[in-house]
């Protein structure tokens, strides 16, 4: 709240100042709200320290004051100063006798004729008995105490030891609890709040919880007179000092701008066991219901929708139902949004929300000619069929540009090769590809040969294969046995056998000459190996 305060000061736009304004009225309606609730319904605090604990509260909340009191204070001669009455007086409403005490002994140092009338009051000031937190007193021993005390006060009074001072003699009708002279500082008290908790501190101290809301209802009436409508404020705080807990979230929901601030009032008080019998207004845990909401709400957010995760979290019965239609509603514009998401889903096993993510990025990554992050994200979903596309979509890129893209992915598939089987051939035609580059020809070879004998590698990609073989056939050494190289010349037979005349006539000189380079390389293979075999026998 400081940060709102220190820019509303700051800044000079006017619609900046009024936004910043109607953030901080609302922020501190809030606070206001929920320290209260805490007070009433969390603490339940008892008669006597309900008192204090209600003193702390509008000292907290009313805090014009303090800008009085620098300014007082501040000054050459602060007796003298035009607003020195009004700090005092406001000490006294809130019941801060220590400091009203202080400011009257400058008036006593500047004004010795009033020595004997200070004195009076400031003893009256100093033996007012106050409730204690701790057991010190009973109740009725508290009660008997202000009851001699207040005597005291009204002898003083009737006397007219004040008459020559109008200041200090409404300070000591104000003591007395007198409604008339309390409601003549109206203007520094502002609030009819502030009012209950000056009226109860002076005229009935023990006040017992239960016994709020006729005080306060009477305050209200009072304090407004009449003059205009309680606010939407004045609805909910008067509800609390009624004890009546679903009707301070009724009206919060309906005067507060979102669902945060009922959502975690209503989470606190389900934490603190006071919300069962309030249940059954709406079939099912009314905390889980408002947390819903929020969360639901933070998901149309472009950023704090990963908050609204942990609400949906902590919500039991239905968060995980709910969570489950907003992410998939979630834009994914980029992938590192992608990446969060997915974390996400993973991390609460939402294995459809997985695989529809990953099947969403993969798509936006094809589109774009991204293969290498189609097939990340498609090996990812477990997504057979799509790895099998893509797959595909790399094989012949690689026909066309004769080398591959992306092949840090491709060397490192592991395992995630055997989710198809054309993805496990592109792995292994990688894996082709090394082993020849490192000259490893003849277990290149064993591998080029199984990929074609196993019905791994797709028939259109034989020609390719085949091709692949020729340097291999026309290496020095003999790479191929018999047996192979006849297992060699049954593809080639079967990939040409295959095809119909029409489509032989159609075949390119290219496609002809490859087929008839090949049927040679096979053939001197062929002729190479037996008689290398037979020499190896006769010797």
């Amino acid at each position: 709240m400081s940060f709102l305060i220190l820019s509303l000061v700051s800044t000079r736009d006017p619609a900046l100042h009024s936004q910043y304004s109607t953030q901080v009225s609302i922020l501190s309606a809030m606070e206001l709200i929920w320290n209260l609730c805490e007070i009433l319904f969390v603490e339940a605090a008892a008669a006597g320290p309900l008192l204090l604990r209600l003193l702390d509260w509008v000292r907290l909340h009313v805090c014009d004051v303090d800008n009085m009191v620098r300014e007082v204070l501040s000054s050459e001669n602060p007796s003298k100063h035009e607003l020195f009455w009004n700090v005092v007086d406001v000490f006294v409403l809130q019941g801060r006798m220590d400091e009203a005490r202080h400011l009257l002994s400058k008036e006593a140092s500047a004004n010795p004729a009033s020595m004997n009338m200070y004195k009076i009051l400031d003893d009256l000031m100093k033996k007012m008995p106050m409730p204690s937190l701790g057991n010190t007193q009973t109740l009725t021993e508290m009660e008997l105490k202000w009851q001699h005390w207040h005597e005291e006060c009204q002898r003083y009074l009737q006397d007219g030891t004040f008459a020559s001072n109008s200041h200090m003699e409404s300070i000591c009708k104000i003591l007395l609890g007198d409604e008339d002279a309390i409601l003549e500082k109206k203007e520094l008290m502002t609030t009819w709040y502030h009012f209950l908790v000056t009226r109860l501190l002076y005229s009935h101290p023990t006040v017992k919880p239960m016994e709020l809301r006729f005080y306060a209802q009477s305050s209200m009436d009072l304090f407004l007179g009449g003059e205009s409508s309680p606010e939407p404020l004045d609805t909910i705080l008067m509800a609390a000092f009624e004890f009546e807990m679903h009707q301070v979230i009724k009206e919060c929901s309906i005067a507060l701008s979102n669902w945060w601030f009922v959502a975690h009032l209503t989470d606190l008080l389900d934490h603190c066991k006071l919300l069962q019998s309030h249940n059954l207004y709406f079939g099912s845990n009314m905390r889980e219901f408002l947390l819903l909401e929020y969360a639901s709400g933070l998901f149309s957010h472009h950023s704090l929708w990963q908050l609204g995760v942990d609400y949906f979290d902590h919500c039991p019965e239905y968060g995980r139902v709910y969570l489950e239609l907003h992410i998939e509603r979630i834009p994914l514009n980029t992938e590192q949004k992608a990446l969060k998401v997915l974390r996400i889903c993973e991390q609460r096993q939402m294995h459809e929300q997985v695989r529809s993510i990953c099947k969403i990025m993969a798509m936006k990554a094809l589109r774009n000619n991204r293969l290498g992050s189609a097939l990340s994200w498609s090996i990812r979903a477990k997504d057979a069929a799509f790895a099998t596309l893509i797959s595909d979509r790399f094989l012949k890129d690689y026909c066309e540009r004769g080398c591959f893209s992306d092949l840090d992915l491709i060397d490192n598939l592991g395992p995630s090769m055997l989710l198809s089987d054309r993805l496990t051939f592109l792995g292994k035609y990688r894996e082709f590809h090394r082993l020849y580059g490192e000259k490893r020809f003849s277990e290149a070879a064993k591998l080029l040969l199984m990929l074609m004998t196993a019905h791994i590698a797709p028939c259109s990609f034989w020609m390719t294969l085949l091709t692949d073989a020729l340097p291999l056939l026309e290496q020095k050494e003999v790479i191929f046995s018999a047996e192979q190289t006849y297992e060699l010349m049954r593809c080639l037979e079967d990939l040409t056998a295959g095809k119909s005349d029409k489509q032989k006539f159609q075949d390119d000189d290219v496609e002809t000459m490859k087929v008839e380079m090949l049927r040679l390389a096979l053939a001197r293979n062929l002729a190479r190996v037996i008689v290398k075999e037979g020499t190896l026998e006769g010797s």
